[in-house]
Order: structure tokens, then C-alpha cells, then sequence
């Protein structure tokens, strides 16, 4: 807390010293989870002004605003995705449910050879990613607004979807199947493992085309426990009939008994 006493210039200088002493500890952090995934500085640079924004934009659609938190569940949390083989490989991108931007921005901002499209139907978050992607350079993102399921652009484009905090994991497949092409690959962030959930998605998987591989446990961070990745490949062409109307995949799930 700065002196009441002191005069406004120094009142500045003491604000902006307390500011550095508390981001200091998140600055390592940082650099700790660049070097992790051998981020280049640059990557490094556009992660913090990323951080930053999320940090201090009212608008931001987030309920996190600390920067350690912030760094861990959004930043870290997505670039585990990095260890994933198909990750790294992608040239086309999309991030279904995009929200925030995570995550799609991180990801883009890791493999800034990649195009990534991030994919939301809610307006306001669209314009947030936008202004996001513009104010830290991710020159490689695009926003897209709209439904995932009824987006005919983009049939068959994909090298790689990905999605977090979405949907059950058969409501996922049936999203994705349709905007990847044949050898493509999905991958979805869960949570503690749910043999039904895993279940239903493979039997989802079976009717779109898809293969799921064995769910991959992460640790993008520590104390962070019960994350899983989920891969699943398209091995072959998604039957006619997909997409299903908007809203069907959740209201009628492939692969869930009635």
C-alpha cells in the first residue's frame, strides 16, 4: 500500500514498483512453461500480453483475474496439448467452443506455422478473441461466430480439432467428425476419467468415422490433478447425414442409450 504522504509522481512510481514485485513470481512461472514446450521469446512475450489482457479487460469472459491462476489453469492447461504428437503436427486448427480463447490462442501462439480457427456462436466472446488475437499479435487466429454444427465452410478442413470444457465427449465427436478431413485427428480436454461418458463416445466414434485412442493423463501444472487428453482419428469418411440439425447432437447424443 503506497503512503497517503507521498507526492502523486512518487505515489506512480510506488504503484508501478508493487505491480513488478507481484508479477515476478508469475514472470518465472512464465519462462518456466516456455521452456517446458520450447517456446521461442517472442512466444514467450505474446503469452504475458495475453495474460495481461485476460488479467485486466472487464470484458474478458472469464471468471479467473489473477495472474497465477491465470497462467496455470488457462496458459498451462492448454499448452499441454503440445505434448500430444497430432498437436505439434497440425497445419489447420479449430478450436470448438472457443469462449475465452483458450485453448486456441495459447496453441496458436505456440505454432504460429499453424492456421487456428476459433470457433464460437456467442458474439460477445467473438469479439473479445478478436481483440484479444489483434491487441497481442497472434496473427495466425481467426474468429469464426458460429455453431459448430452449423458451419458448412469449414466440412472437411481440419487436421486437428480441439475442444475444452465443451460437452460429453459423444456430443464433441459428432461435432468435430464432420470438419475433419479423413486422417485427422480430435483431441478434447477432460477431466477425472468417466468410464460412461468414455463409453458413449466410442460408440459416437464408431458412427462419425472416428477411432478413439486410450485417454492420455497430463500434468500441465502442479497440483493439478485428474487431467486426461483424449484423442480420437478419423479414419474414415463421416457418413451423409452430418452435421445433424443444430441442437440435436445435445438433445439426441449418438451413442447414449435412450
Amino acid at each position: 500500500m503506497t503512503d497517503p504522504g507521498l507526492p502523486e509522481h512518487r505515489k506512480s512510481i510506488a504503484v508501478n514498483d508493487d505491480r513488478k514485485r507481484r508479477q515476478a513470481p508469475d514472470s518465472h512461472r512464465l519462462r518456466e512453461i516456455g521452456e517446458r514446450y520450447g517456446l521461442s521469446s517472442e512466444a514467450v512475450v505474446r503469452l504475458d500480453l495475453l495474460t495481461e489482457r485476460l488479467a485486466n479487460d472487464p470484458f474478458a469472459p472469464t471468471a479467473l483475474r489473477g495472474r497465477s491462476q491465470i497462467l496455470d489453469d488457462h496458459l498451462a492447461d492448454s499448452l499441454v496439448g503440445l505434448e500430444i504428437s497430432e498437436m505439434r503436427a497440425a497445419e489447420t486448427i479449430a478450436d470448438l467452443g472457443a469462449g475465452a480463447g483458450f485453448p486456441g490462442l495459447p496453441l496458436a501462439i505456440a505454432r504460429p506455422e499453424a492456421k487456428v480457427a476459433l470457433v464460437e456462436s456467442n458474439g460477445r466472446k467473438c469479439a473479445y478473441i478478436a481483440r484479444a488475437a489483434q491487441a497481442c499479435r497472434i496473427d495466425n487466429a481467426t474468429v469464426i461466430h458460429a455453431r459448430a454444427e452449423a458451419w458448412p465452410e469449414g466440412l472437411e478442413r481440419f487436421d486437428l480439432i480441439i475442444a475444452r470444457a465443451l460437452a460429453p465427449l459423444a456430443v464433441v465427436a459428432e461435432y468435430a467428425a464432420p470438419l475433419l478431413r479423413t486422417g485427422g485427428a480430435l483431441l478434447v480436454w477432460r477431466g477425472r476419467r468417466d468410464s460412461e461418458d468414455e463409453a458413449a463416445g466410442a460408440r459416437a466414434a464408431s458412427q462419425l468415422g472416428l477411432e478413439p485412442r486410450e485417454p492420455q493423463a497430463v500434468h500441465p501444472y502442479a497440483g493439478a490433478l485428474h487431467r486426461h487428453l483424449q484423442l480420437m482419428l478419423k479414419v474414415s469418411q463421416t457418413p451423409a447425414g452430418f452435421p445433424r440439425r443444430p441442437g440435436l447432437a445435445r438433445k439426441r447424443p449418438l451413442g447414449v442409450p435412450c
